[in-house]
């Protein structure tokens, strides 16, 4: 009999403080203030080199302010904890540091999606179906064939148009996209000679990637135009230029502070697009304000935050909340569906009125990509599996369009196709890449004339307006 172990549904804390600064301040004054306030010694971000720094720096320190978004991380309790304190003339909001994990999910099984974290100790959450497995189940996929084709989910958003008279010609070419996760397999064959530029947020680990996820979630945004190994296209933006930020461990864990920073160094490399497929609990109402001030002024700097809205749901029966921090206005939240474009049945959906909205879909069950050797491609379902598809797709968007921040999000939501679904679930609809027509020449002569005799026309005048 087959039964299914979760973990409880809790939010947790890691110690550390995250303190918001006010609007404009100035971060040596800001600085100056914490300390004389708090009694705490911190540091700025802009100490390190490409305000780049781990965990082992903040040990060494009371804490680290984060010039690019008016963030502190800081290892003892301020004075308020939770609450709204003086900070001269201004207010200074302080939270706890969460725990936050990466998303993902188990095969598809008899249409049943049972899913798997791993804690912040990297202790299993085994997920049983029928035997037990651990949380990321996947089929080998090791066809030393050429690619044919392309996955499902790029000929659903048009990054490979299913039709002769469009076609796609953006890469992503000039655009800058950050993948916050686990880290990413730089042996992988398909990247061989790729540049990537990349640090660790984990102190002890390197960017390469112990878990797979961050492979996978690069490569659906990033991955190759083609390869000789892989049994279908799979990557979106394959020309972009590639940010891996290490904020998840080998067990699929990390901490607020880690994607700040994370997110605070892909606007220092001025990156455009910023993906994130991870997720923290939530309890209740609400959103944080670190991370909803965080994403507005990224995208006040021109950089668009793309995270998984969460797989907590057992649909139709139970639909949860979109998940931390995809719940916060100024980050945009993405949903999943399947190749019969119906939500999939772990999607979260927005439940709020004013905030926590699913602000697009995109494809996210049985998606193929690359992940980490010897295993090498795998198919996977979840939210996180959606969110790259949106975020390769932004970027072919900031190539095509010149967009940045807002103006690129609102580009993703206008362009997406509509779906006869909730906008709960899917908010503006299944995202879209942009497309041309296609431009076909044939000699004058030997096109075929057709002429209504009741409207007498020279046709040649038009034909040539029409193919030239």
């Amino acid at each position: 009999m087959s039964k299914t172990l979760k973990k409880e549904e809790k939010v947790e804390y890691t110690g550390r403080y995250l303190v918001l600064l006010p609007e404009g301040s100035n971060t040596s004054d800001s600085i100056n203030q914490i300390n004389s306030i708090s009694g705490l010694s911190l540091k700025s971000s802009l100490e390190f080199e490409n305000e780049f720094f781990t965990d082992k720096d903040l040990a060494k320190t009371d804490g680290i302010v984060l010039d690019k978004l008016g963030i502190a991380i800081v290892n003892e309790k301020p004075k308020a904890e939770n609450s709204i304190s003086s900070f001269g003339d201004n207010e200074m909001i302080v939270e706890k540091e969460r725990v936050v994990y990466a998303i993902g999910m188990l095969e598809e099984s008899t249409q049943n999606y049972v899913e798997g974290y791993r804690d912040a100790v990297n202790q299993l959450t085994n997920a049983l179906v029928g035997t037990e497995t651990e949380d990321y189940q996947y089929q080998e996929q090791q066809s030393e064939v050429e690619s044919v084709g392309a996955t499902w989910g790029l000929k659903a958003t048009n990054v490979v148009p299913t039709t002769f008279l469009r076609y796609n010609p953006y890469n992503g070419a000039g655009i800058k996209v950050a993948i916050l996760d686990t880290g990413f397999d730089s042996s992988h064959p398909d990247f061989a000679g790729r540049p990537i530029v990349h640090q660790s947020f984990i102190s002890g680990e390197s960017t390469q990637d112990g878990h797979g996820h961050g492979t996978h979630c690069t490569g659906t945004a990033c991955g190759p135009l083609s390869s000789p190994a892989a049994s279908e296209r799979y990557g979106i933006a394959y020309a972009a230029s590639i940010y891996i930020g290490k904020v998840l461990s080998n067990g699929g864990s990390g901490g607020d502070g880690g994607i700040l920073a994370g997110i605070n160094w892909a606007i220092a490399n001025r990156c455009d697009v910023v993906s994130m497929s991870l997720r923290g609990y939530v309890t209740g109402a609400g959103y944080s304000a670190v991370f909803e001030t965080a994403a507005a002024r990224a995208l006040a700097q021109g950089t668009l935050i793309i995270a998984a809205a969460g797989n907590d749901s057992a649909r139709p029966g139970v639909v949860k909340q979109v998940m931390h921090p995809a719940n916060c206005p100024s980050i945009m939240a993405v949903g999943a569906v399947d190749v019969n474009m119906n939500v999939a049945n772990f999607s979260n959906g927005g439940l709020y009125p004013t905030y926590g909205a699913v602000d697009i879909a995109a494809p996210g069950v049985n998606v193929y990509s690359s992940t980490k050797l010897p295993t090498k491609y795998a198919s996977w379902n979840g939210t996180s599996m959606a969110t790259p598809h949106v975020a390769g797709i932004a970027a072919l968007w900031a190539q095509a369009s010149g967009l940045r921040g807002i103006n690129l999000w609102r580009k993703l939501t206008s362009t997406a196709k509509a779906l006869p679904l909730p906008g709960r679930d899917v908010g503006a609809g299944l995202v879209q890449a942009p497309t041309k027509n296609r431009l076909i020449k044939f000699p004058i002569d030997k096109l075929p004339i057709l002429v209504n005799p009741k409207f007498p026309i020279d046709p040649i005048g038009p034909i040539e307006k029409i193919i030239r």
